[in-house]
């Protein structure tokens, strides 16, 4: 028995291998269990690392300009968005001022290309607009019913020798009229109701009244040009007498020339003093006082070539208004290249004054009387004034210009 013995371990020593075990076991398990983790662990590294390093390599070039310029690529790269965004800048102002270029220059190719011989086709459309030779507006108001009335019955044609007068000669005539201050109200109506017996009427975006003549003369040329495209636009007054013929002839001779002012020039003089009629409240523009304007056409009758109504047309929100329409029209073009024509056909007195010259074959193109700033109560005078220097009806249309 005790030779069995003594070739086995001692007890001692077995629980201390097997503790030992125990502990290389668990030693041994938590290494094999770790291994997957930290390899993971390694992929995932190398996989930044190489990700960086794919960065750095795409990223290198600038990195290596940035540090080899130092601040001076950040002032260049600076300079350099500054740049594209003025191109792109550039690039969108340039189009906007291609298309306003393309515009100016379509009516610059109207004002500007017109001859004597050249035909201007009569009822033909041009952008819109229905060509003619001459707009005449009448400006009027809404008491001058009867002044309207004689003006209709003597140098006016009425109807279809309108429409026909427009037709074949190109000369068109309207009343020019605005609205009252009570929109629909009796005044309006009033001219609605006159308008749909004669179709004589255009009617203006703007609030009547006696102070606003310099505006609702601006508002005029403005709304002509934007319906009729025509080698002149013509203001009259429905106090003044008017020979059609004689004022068609007389363009004729300057139909040719792209900017043309024709009216009877005048100068007077700057009135400083309050309450006088044709006070100017801006005197002190015009210099020390007792100074005069500088040469406009008189108020009653007055002519703009196309080129000009165009300029109106194109700057209406920038022209100064004065207190008195002719300055203000004739302030309009001061500085531009335009011919004044003085052409005191436009501004003959009544009889015996524009008898005498019908008589001598020279008829008038405007009779009025300079006292009364028209003919003295027009609305029973004009027949007279007609009989004595009116030219015939049969004269327009057999006028060829």
């Amino acid at each position: 028995m005790r030779g069995r013995g003594s070739g086995s371990l001692p007890f001692k020593w077995i629980v201390v291998l097997c503790i030992a075990s125990f502990f290389l076991g668990m030693l041994c398990t938590n290494r094999m269990w770790i291994v997957p983790e930290t390899t993971d662990l390694i992929l995932v590294s190398q996989e930044r690392r190489t990700s960086g390093q794919k960065f750095q390599i795409i990223s290198e070039p600038c990195e290596m300009t940035y540090n080899s310029n130092n601040m001076g690529a950040k002032n260049t790269l600076g300079e350099i968005s500054k740049t594209h965004q003025a191109t792109r800048t550039l690039d969108s102002t340039m189009s906007l001022s291609n298309t306003e270029i393309d515009r100016v220059q379509g009516v610059q190719a109207v004002a500007f290309n017109s001859s004597p011989d050249s035909d201007i086709s009569i009822g033909r459309s041009v952008e819109g607009r229905e060509k003619a030779f001459a707009v005449i507006g009448i400006n009027t108001a809404f008491s001058s019913r009867k002044r309207r009335d004689s003006i209709r019955q003597t140098w006016m044609p009425q109807g279809e020798k309108l429409k026909k007068m427009e037709q074949e000669k190109g000369i068109v005539v309207r009343f020019v009229i605005g609205h009252s201050a009570t929109p629909g109200g009796i005044l309006d109506r009033a001219i609605e109701a006159e308008n749909s017996q004669h179709h004589d009427f255009l009617r203006l975006e703007h609030v009547e009244g006696y102070h606003e003549l310099s505006a609702k003369t601006k508002i005029y040329f403005v709304t002509a040009v934007s319906i009729w495209d025509a080698n002149f636009y013509i203001k009259v007054d429905d106090d003044v007498h008017v020979n059609l013929a004689a004022l068609t002839m007389v363009l004729s001779r300057h139909r040719s020339k792209p900017l043309v002012y024709i009216g009877c020039m005048k100068s007077g003089p700057v009135l400083a003093q309050r309450g006088v009629r044709y006070h100017e409240p801006e005197y002190w523009k015009f210099g020390e006082e007792g100074n005069k304007y500088f040469r406009h056409a008189t108020g009653q009758l007055y002519v703009l070539s196309n080129g000009l109504a165009n300029y109106i047309f194109k700057n209406q929100e920038m022209l100064h208004k004065y207190a008195n329409e002719d300055v203000s029209l004739g302030a309009w073009f001061i500085g531009l290249d335009v011919e004044h024509i003085d052409d005191r056909r436009m501004c003959c007195g009544t009889p015996p004054d524009c008898e005498w010259k019908a008589q001598a074959g020279n008829p008038c193109v405007a009779s009025f009387d300079w006292a009364c700033s028209g003919i003295c109560k027009s609305a029973e005078r004009i027949w007279y004034v007609h009989e004595r220097c009116g030219e015939g009806e049969s004269a327009v249309w057999n006028a060829t210009f």
